[in-house]
């Protein structure tokens, strides 16, 4: 049981409901909310609740990142549950889907019982457990899809590595529409570009590095999309890159398929020349595309093409960054800094604020079927407040994740969270 919680005089953008209005959001103490608009108030205030005074700020349903990489177990140095949670709170997510890529690999009954009892015992915000798709991600034996599911995993997943056998694909495409799961891979050619280290074309010529061509991601995407139209599944693109991943999945839904697709938020806001000179942090899978793409893959989210956006949150530390461009190894952080990227494509009138939000909330908690995503009376009180018009600067030293691979350090940014909510309870204040 929490404190009634009032929030008074901001501006609410709830998608889910397609709300933008100035109001009041009141949160019982059973931790959900009561209201939420700018009628809120004529039902009173609950006895004993903590009002506060939110002027000039803007209340959006907590954020829902569907691609988190943790440490933990196996690599806890780099981040843990718990670490990872505070990271997602300082950045306005309240509920983020780990990846099955841990040591060992979530890919049993006991290891997501593990994940779900780690964060209820140390996590702030909500955590959902993806579990593997293949068992220990070979991509050669299926796990079993109804124990899992009924275990508590929200979707299957190879996490950072593609799956090749067809006939495999096909199998787990029909299992997991059976359960009623969705299948979420990133696609990436086993030969094309199998060496590569960045996007493929003249910088990559002129930085002495072996590219990565996009047909990489294309063909085998392709591939998945009939795959997918064949079994009926629900199937998502994890990590798209380039605007013909896009016309692909939008082609793919015409002719019927079930069929969503995400973006991490690092290739709607970089391109290939941020890599500079050689600069590792800028080292992702898929690799930072042109210029000409990522503005391609902004107005692709900007009409809906694009369901979601993710931080694609991938610690590394300094033994596997602080390396050679070709020997370091792919990732970059982003749970705290999702949301004030993403507030560049609307400070720059490339995304409306609505869409940004439903991108980051409403969608990928109805793709998934989570418990989020919404401000609606009766829901779970998950609340970001932000103030779009803050100015700030991220430091280093202020980063809270254990590792720093962020490729925004030191980038300067207007848009920040200053409280967050979940279940009603402050887990962030800036």
């Amino acid at each position: 049981m929490t404190r009634p919680l009032v929030l008074r005089n901001l501006r609410i953008v709830d998608p889910s409901r397609n709300l933008d209005e100035t109001g009041t959001i009141i949160v019982g103490d059973d931790g959900r909310i009561l209201a939420a608009g700018k009628d809120a108030l004529n039902q009173g205030t609950p006895d004993g609740a903590f009002v506060k005074d939110c002027d000039g700020l803007t209340a959006v349903p907590g954020l829902v990142d569907a691609r988190v990489f943790v440490g933990e177990p196996g690599a806890e140095h780099r981040e843990t549950i718990e670490s990872a949670s505070r990271a997602a709170a300082v950045g306005g997510v309240t509920s983020f889907i780990s990846m099955p890529d841990t040591d060992p690999v979530i890919d049993d009954i006991a290891l997501v019982e593990f994940m779900q009892k780690t964060a209820r015992d140390k996590a702030l915000v909500n955590v959902y457990p993806a579990a593997a798709m293949t068992k220990g991600l070979a991509g050669e034996e299926m796990t079993e899809f109804g124990l899992l599911r009924e275990a508590g995993a929200v979707c299957f997943t190879n996490g950072r590595k593609a799956i090749h056998d067809t006939l495999m694909l096909r199998r787990a495409m029909t299992y997991a529409r059976e359960f009623g799961a969705v299948i979420a891979l990133e696609t990436r050619d086993k030969y094309l570009g199998a060496n590569g280290v960045m996007n493929e074309g003249l910088l990559a010529s002129w930085l002495g590095l072996a590219g990565v061509p996009r047909e990489a991601e294309i063909v085998p995407l392709e591939r998945d999309l009939r795959i997918a139209g064949l079994t009926k599944a629900a199937y998502h693109a994890a990590n798209i890159s380039v605007p013909e991943s896009a016309e692909a999945v939008q082609t793919a839904r015409d002719r019927g398929a079930n069929v969503t697709c995400g973006i991490s938020i690092n290739h709607l806001t970089l391109n290939e020349n941020d890599i500079g000179e050689y600069r590792t942090f800028f080292k992702l899978s898929p690799p930072l595309r042109r210029e000409d793409d990522r503005v391609a893959m902004a107005e692709a989210l900007a009409n809906g093409t694009i369901d979601i956006i993710v931080s694609s949150h991938d610690p590394q530390d300094v033994d596997t960054k602080r390396l050679p461009f070709s020997d370091a190894e792919n990732g970059a952080i982003g749970l705290e800094t999702m949301l004030a990227a993403a507030l560049r494509l609307h400070n720059s009138g490339q995304v409306p604020l609505m869409r940004l939000i439903d991108a980051m909330s409403t969608r990928p908690a109805t793709i998934f079927g989570l418990d989020a995503g919404t401000l609606k009376p009766g829901a779970k009180a998950d609340i970001t407040v932000i103030d779009l018009e803050e100015p700030w600067v991220l430091y280093k030293e202020a980063i809270v994740s254990r590792s720093k691979n962020t490729p925004f350090e030191n980038a300067r940014f207007t848009g920040r969270v200053v409280q967050t909510y979940v279940a009603g309870e402050l887990v962030h204040s800036a």
